[in-house]
């Protein structure tokens, strides 16, 4: 077991009973024993410790850290290597320090620059002692950042709690609110330049990738971080400090800038412990609190204030103060699950982004129609009654706009999204395929390409995760066929269509969309195959050539994947594939389909080389997985083998299929060297 200290509580720790925080007394009896790490000696005499002290690195070890992280080309240069030496000598063999200090001189190629940062370190220790040596070492890199907004989107980390892991996305966007990152003329082009910064701090080794597309920052980094915060700008920082009220009035600085309390237990938000002003206050982060109620007055003296982040919170209204905040820019309420309530928002006409998904409002808050700046909002409200007519088109700047597709009250008018050209990430819901089309159209007009977008037409359905996604639900009429482009749909999923014979025909767009990577159909009653083209030979569409992953769920008439349309209701299967179709596919799962017999002609084979996993459960008559037509049985004689490969196929799931009888056909073998035999399985 181990235990790490935070420096900045080291100087209080007074002695800690293991039992109180579920920690078993060391003993023999138990086999329990504690280690606990920290860079000051008195924590571990308080806890009654044997001190075992960990020694720096060599100076070869030393040596040999820093050039792995220097980079090689450093490493073969003669008139860098004696500075180089005496700058690994100033990191005293402490392994973070050397790692941190690599990576903010990786790749300089200049003597003199390492001349200078050889003496800039000097200069830095020699006026520090202790812990704040590590701290002043680890300054230099942050130093040599030189693009002052580089700095304050390093700093911004500290605003989170120690050890925490940042999602990578939420903390773009909260270099973007704070505005460190420049006025792009796409917001794109503004998370682009976040995720160049992100690798600038990794490589510089000031944050750590983590699991999940996250960072977070190292404990010794954050309290180099947090020196720098209390001097400039100047900060509050005690996220997920466990507090329980808001800190005590001597701690809020007439000068202070950023505040940070997120992520602790505070239910109650009080005017009493402020100063007379917070007049330079910009940030104020409050979210994941129970916070149940805020001081009618309390935002009365904050003159400045740029970013509220009250999301995840209790609160079930906000009080009228809020709109005396007239330089707020960003208003964070998202996850507030009891919020009702929002008093008129028409006094706050800097703001940008809007956040109120996942509340309770059952209505668009008043004002809305006047914040004619707002670039971002989302209104992912299943609450929300209605979207008033004429208020979209007056928010002309939005790049960024998100609905609730499950609520049937917010669907969608083509007309009132067309005055959006600068729509860049879409979530919304329209009535019918035409409203839809002419969605798309006006966007084709004003050579628009969404960036990222989740539209569903009619039923209500759960929105799937992909970036460009399409979902089309219970339509009995599709009035026109769906326009595919300029959108480049890369999901689609069609439910409860069940006039659809097949996905894709001679005249349907569909056949176009080359870009699709993922698509489900499910309940669709009349669909007997998803591909049927009159003549594959002489087709020139190549349909889901980019598919990876197909899921057929719940089709009772589907007999094949693809057929050679024969007319209706005598569709035949055919000996030739259309060219490239399903030459992408990785994952195939079909689900309770009861005209299936054979899942894969072979004929369909050299278009499946890269198939990984095959899954089919409850499918009443299957008979075979990979299946020989007569005809191509009797060309090549009854004697002869014909071999199915599979080269990239690894799984190899069936459950619940009562009449299969073979996984090949009489005739055939299956050739499939990459198949994991533990994900061969029949149940």
């Amino acid at each position: 077991m181990k235990v790490q200290d935070d420096i900045a509580d080291a100087l209080k720790l007074k002695e800690v009973s293991l039992e109180e925080v579920g920690i078993p007394e060391p003993s023999g009896s138990n086999g329990c024993k504690l280690v606990l790490t920290t860079r000051s000696e008195h924590v571990c005499k308080y806890m009654g410790c044997k001190v075992i002290k960990v020694k720096p690195l060599s100076e070869e070890e030393a040596l040999i850290l820093f050039l792995n992280k220097v980079g090689p080309n450093i490493v073969q240069s003669p008139t860098i290597m004696p500075t180089l030496k005496l700058v690994v000598n100033e990191c005293a063999g402490l392994p973070l320090t050397i790692v941190v200090v690599a990576g903010t001189m990786k790749g300089e190629d200049n003597p003199r620059i390492w001349k200078n940062a050889l003496k800039e370190l000097k200069e830095r220790i020699g006026k520090w002692k202790e812990e704040a040596e590590v701290i002043e070492r680890l300054k230099f890199s942050f130093d040599h950042l030189k693009d002052e907004k580089v700095k304050y989107c390093f700093l911004h980390c500290a605003l989170y709690p120690e050890d925490f892991g940042i999602e990578k996305d939420e903390l773009i966007e909260c270099w973007i609110e704070e505005e460190f990152i420049d006025d792009m003329s796409t917001r794109q082009e503004m998370k682009d330049k976040g995720h160049v910064i992100l690798k600038k701090l990794e490589d510089n080794c000031l944050l750590e990738n983590v699991l999940y597309e996250r960072v977070q920052m190292h404990d010794a980094v954050r309290d180099m971080a947090l020196s720098i915060t209390r001097m400039n700008p100047r900060c509050m920082i005690q996220a997920g400090s466990q507090l329980e009220e808001l800190p005590e009035k001597v701690q809020w600085s007439p000068d202070i800038e950023k505040v940070s309390l997120m992520y602790n237990s505070i239910s109650e938000i009080s005017i009493d412990v402020l100063p007379t002003k917070c007049q330079l206050l910009t940030t104020l982060l409050l979210q994941e609190n129970p916070i149940k109620k805020i001081s009618i007055s309390f935002f009365i003296n904050m003159p400045c204030l740029s970013v509220l982040n009250l999301s995840s919170t209790k609160i079930k209204s906000l009080p009228n103060s809020i709109s005396e905040l007239k330089n707020l820019t960003t208003l964070l309420l998202s996850g507030c699950r009891e919020l009702r309530d929002l008093p008129c928002l028409s006094m706050l006409q800097e703001l940008k982004k809007l956040d109120l998904s996942q509340t309770k409002i059952e209505e668009v808050p008043e004002g809305m129609d006047m914040l004619v700046k707002l670039r971002y909002l989302d209104l992912q409200v299943f609450s929300l009654k209605e979207i008033p007519a004429g208020l979209l088109p007056k928010l002309v700047h939005l790049q960024h706009l998100s609905f609730e597709v499950d609520n049937e009250k917010t669907s969608l008018k083509a007309e009132e999204m067309e005055p959006l050209k600068k729509l860049e990430c879409f979530t919304g819901r329209f009535e019918d395929i035409g409203e839809l089309n002419k969605f798309i159209s006006s966007m084709q007009q004003s050579k628009k390409n969404l960036i990222n977008y989740h539209l569903q037409v009619c039923s209500s359905l759960p929105m799937a995760s992909g970036d460009k996604t399409v979902t089309i639900g219970g339509v009995q009429n599709w009035e026109g066929e769906l326009i595919m482009h300029p959108i480049e749909i890369q999901e689609l999923n069609i439910f409860g269509c069940d006039y659809l014979r097949s996905l894709v025909d001679d005249n349907s767009s569909f056949k176009n969309a080359i870009d699709l990577r993922v698509c489900w159909i499910w309940m669709c009653e009349g669909i007997e195959c998803v591909v049927s083209l009159s003549s594959f030979a002489s087709s020139s569409a190549h349909p889901f050539q980019s598919l990876e992953v197909l899921n057929l769920f719940n089709l009772p008439k589907l007999s094949a994947l693809i057929m050679k349309d024969a007319g209706i209701g005598s569709a035949t299967t055919s000996t030739v594939a259309p060219s490239a179709c399903f030459s992408h596919l990785k994952e195939i799962m079909i689900y309770n389909c009861s005209s299936m017999k054979t899942l894969l002609p072979h004929w369909l084979l050299p278009n499946l080389q890269n198939l990984e996993e095959i899954h089919v459960s409850l499918c009443d008559e299957v008979v075979e997985i990979l299946g020989v037509a007569t005809s191509e049985v009797e060309e090549k004689g009854s004697d002869a083998l014909i071999k199915f490969h599979l080269p990239k196929l690894r799984e190899l799931l069936f459950s619940g299929l009562p009449n299969l009888k073979s996984i090949c056909s009489k005739s055939g073998v299956m050739v499939c060297d990459s198949l994991n035999l533990s994900k061969l399985m029949k149940v």
